[in-house]
């Protein structure tokens, strides 16, 4: 797009002038084109071939929301993308998102003033929204189905599922949540709001390079992930090919699972059981046969003394690595959080919020988690807690919506 229209322009540095709907099929009303922010504000593309939140270096704050439908049918379903599709892209550029005037505001307003801190909102479909939303289950891929329970799982369904996804990821605490607050407003009368989670890790964002971030037990968490350049791989184990619907081609799908760290637990094992358990070095990240995070792990290696394996049969490294499980990768896009702590006993619930990008997720995610659930150490101090999936369509040009595909 290019160009504006007359009148002043509404962004978080100006009061909202104009009221705003809040409902499935609500007007944008004075929309104008998006121009790049000042320097320095950090607004992240919007348009482009993949949608903004998988590749993107990722900000320090997560806010990830799921839906459920309460309007059914194609028609809601697509009025409610557009909207959607609308707001993310104003919301991205630090603009305030709009409705016609004498209504109520469309933004809540928090975010007014604050820079865009790299903001990327990144939206997904699950299978309910084929049942309810489509009114045409045979458009839902194959591979979205709900994940199968695993051995150790506790599952709270409250915390699981959901018609819709929202991923939006930030610098600022503040502007995450304002993005799931606004398109939560947005799509009032539509949709529910199912579960909401809250993270943070290391940002990514800015430039020059970035260690490899830290979780809640102290070790790197991250190092063999799919790098953005990697095309070859990203082709084979990310994006969805000619076997996918054209909908969803060029897209990819989104495992998401709060795994719980035991702290305490963990926190009272030694040092070098530790780094038994994970098969890393806590410090450095290397394997436990290199010296740098780098390293390729050789799991043929054995003490010279008690000739065991020097990374564990049950280590986390050997049991998730891609030469023991059929070559199968995925992306990686994890954050920590810390929901309080559990009245009584104190202990803090507190873990991993994992967020992965795939191609297929039963013969990647679930073929890796259930050899991951019979025999990884690590099993001993973590409990997987909640689980998601998620068909998350390609990014779209300007004037698209995004999953738009579904309903030419």
């Amino acid at each position: 797009m290019s160009g504006t229209e007359a009148g002043p322009r509404l962004t978080r540095r100006r009061l909202l002038a104009m009221g705003g709907g809040g409902a499935l099929g609500i007007a944008f009303a004075g929309r104008e084109a998006l121009s790049a922010p000042p320097a320095g504000e950090a607004a992240v593309p919007f348009h482009g071939r993949r949608q903004a939140g998988i590749l993107t270096p990722a900000p320090g704050r997560l806010a990830f929301a799921a839906f459920d439908l309460t309007a059914e049918g194609s028609a809601n379903l697509e009025a409610l993308l557009r909207d959607w599709t609308a707001a993310a892209e104003r919301l991205m550029a630090g603009k305030v998102v709009q409705a016609p005037a004498g209504t109520a505001p469309a933004d809540p307003g928090e975010a007014v003033g604050l820079a865009p801190a790299h903001l990327t909102v990144t939206i997904g479909l699950g299978p309910g929204a084929f049942a309810r939303g489509t009114g045409r289950a045979g458009l839902r891929p194959t591979p979205l189905q709900p994940l199968p329970v695993f051995q150790g799982d506790r599952i709270d369904a409250a915390r699981s599922g959901g018609d819709l996804c929202v991923q939006a990821c930030a610098d600022d605490a503040q502007v995450a949540f304002h993005a799931i607050h606004a398109l939560a407003h947005v799509g009032r009368g539509g949709v529910n709001l199912r579960w909401l989670q809250t993270g943070f890790t290391r940002s990514h964002s800015g430039k020059g390079p970035h260690p490899t971030p830290r979780n809640l037990q102290g070790f790197r968490d991250g190092t063999a992930n799919i790098a953005a350049t990697e095309a070859s791989a990203l082709r084979r184990h990310v994006w969805v090919g000619n076997e996918g619907p054209r909908w969803l081609r060029g897209g990819t799908y989104l495992v998401a699972r709060r795994i719980r760290i035991h702290m305490e637990r963990w926190d009272a094992t030694p040092l070098a059981l530790q780094e038994g358990v994970i098969g890393r070095k806590k410090d450095t990240g290397a394997p436990l046969t290199g010296v740098r995070e780098r390293d390729l792990p050789d799991f043929a290696a054995k003490n010279p003394e008690s000739f065991l394996p020097v990374i564990p049969m049950s280590a986390h490294v050997r049991q998730s690595h891609p030469s023991n499980n059929r070559g199968v990768r995925i992306l990686r896009r994890g954050y920590s959080f810390a929901d309080g702590a559990d009245p009584g006993t104190g202990d803090l619930d507190a873990g991993l919020f994992f967020i992965a990008f795939m191609r297929d997720p039963g013969r990647q995610f679930a073929a890796l988690q259930a050899r991951l659930a019979a025999s990884d150490a690590l099993n001993d101090f973590i409990q997987h807690r909640a689980s998601a999936v998620f068909a998350v369509p390609p990014g779209i040009s300007p004037g698209g919506v995004l999953g738009g595909g579904l309903f030419a």
